[in-house]
């Protein structure tokens, strides 16, 4: 087979209830009653394999999301459990996991990635965060979350710790002579006895070395600390830009962490969140969106505005324009969309009732309107510029907003040659252009 000589974009998607428009579960033709159904995220990986995607990707949650009456309680099922189902049903995209270091079992987290990544032939990553609700604390013997500090750095010492437990034996050690009644070498498997502010692991893991090396390391912090940790560990970003603007400040906040790491040339991928309203008019793309943002609960639409922003938004006048909010420097909540949602308000200008309708679906990440042509014109401005070495789908309906970036976006695309036309590894490394096993 001929490698593909020309760079080209990663694409993965973020895979979230019915869809990431807070209204998407109201439609007529929703999926709202498919949630609870593995069948259902069998179908929009194997969509997204059709689509020759990099990557399907799940979120979590540490607590019930569904307090509400109208809210939708996306994260049915645990999300290491739901890619090993859909794991059996696709043979090449990649399978990413979220996992929270401020909760997680560093042994247990390792060895049931590990133990995927052997089932599939070196298909999975892993998104690591550090959980941003004191509502899921409480399920975790805890009465409110440690502060941002002390999360990223006990983040560090988890990820550090992760990658021995990856690391801590070869397959090759499992020598299983029968002649000389010779199972392992275990000269070479070894404990580590890692003992450290947060954890005491001897090792080594149960699970040897994954096929691609080590599972994908992906992070999605914004913050300076966010950004640190990256810096070190990650083989890639997710990252939440509004716009072009917003993605170079943070491509240039990365780089420079990078210079100081001690890998000081390596390149961090970087896959924005990108939301598309996609039509073979502009018109029709139009409609799509105002479709979801009608069916839109004002009180849905504040709660999420008041998350974002840390305040009381319950009774901001919705005509208006938005109150004047604290700079960047003093918010103590998830910067990353804070920064965005100024830079929104900045940019716009807009009431309260037009920012509720832009954080809507994604929450702030890049949204494009319009044809094939037209969209995919506008992510190559980001690609070419250096900020966006792919993009991370946020669906605003599933499965049609991905069936019609499948259908309508992928060809343009390749009709480009920025996109693959089959795959050409089976490790996600492999799909994202890393090192297999050189690590």
């Amino acid at each position: 087979m001929t490698k593909t000589k020309e760079k080209q974009l990663h694409i993965g998607v973020l895979l979230y209830g019915c869809g990431h428009h807070q209204a998407s579960w109201l439609m007529p033709n929703s999926s709202v009653e498919r949630i609870g159904d593995i069948s259902y995220y069998q179908s929009l990986a194997q969509l997204s394999e059709k689509g020759y995607f990099d990557a399907v990707f799940f979120a979590d949650n540490h607590s019930f999301q569904g307090n509400d009456s109208s809210e939708m309680p996306a994260f049915w099922f645990d999300p290491i459990v739901n890619l090993t189902a859909i794991s059996q049903v696709t043979s090449h995209i990649g399978l990413v996991s979220t996992i929270s270091s401020t909760f997680a079992n560093p042994f247990t987290a390792s060895r049931q990635l590990l133990s995927l990544d052997h089932l599939t032939k070196g298909r999975v990553g892993w998104n690591l965060v550090t959980s941003m609700r004191d509502v899921e604390a409480l399920n975790h013997s805890m009465n409110e979350l440690p502060s941002h500090d002390e999360r990223y750095e006990k983040a560090d010492e988890f990820a550090a710790l992760m990658n021995k437990l990856f690391l801590s034996w070869e397959s090759e050690e499992f020598v299983h002579n029968r002649e000389e009644g010779a199972l392992i070498n275990p000269s070479n498997i070894k404990p580590f006895h890692h003992i450290g502010a947060h954890f005491n692991v001897q090792g080594p893991s149960t699970t040897p070395r994954s096929p691609q090396g080590r599972p994908v390391s992906m992070q999605a912090g914004a913050s300076k600390q966010g950004i640190a940790l990256a810096a070190k560990y990650a083989d890639a970003v997710y990252s939440v830009s509004w716009n072009l603007k917003q993605a170079k400040t943070f491509r240039k906040k990365l780089d420079e962490q990078v210079k100081q790491s001690q890998n000081s040339h390596r390149h961090i991928k970087v896959l924005p969140g990108l939301v598309t309203y996609v039509g073979r008019t502009y018109e029709e793309a139009l409609e799509k969106k105002a479709e979801l943002d009608e069916q839109l609960p004002i009180e849905t639409g504040l709660k999420q505005l008041s998350f974002f922003t840390q305040q009381d938004c319950s009774h901001w006048e919705l005509d208006k324009a938005v109150p004047p909010l604290p700079p960047v420097e003093e918010f103590t909540g998830p910067v990353g969309r804070y920064e965005t949602i100024l830079e929104m308000i900045n940019d716009t200008q807009p009431t309260v009732r037009e920012l509720i309708g832009y954080l809507s679906a994604g929450g702030g990440h890049h949204t494009l309107i319009g044809t094939p042509e037209q969209i995919v014109d506008q992510m190559q401005v980001w690609f070419e510029a250096g900020v966006a070495d792919g993009f991370n789908l946020m669906p605003p309906t599933l499965p049609g907003s991905l069936d019609d970036f499948v259908e309508l976006i992928v060809p343009e695309m390749q009709r480009r040659g920025i996109f693959r036309k089959e795959y050409e590894g089976q490790s996600f490394r492999e799909h994202l252009g890393l090192k297999v096993n050189g690590l």
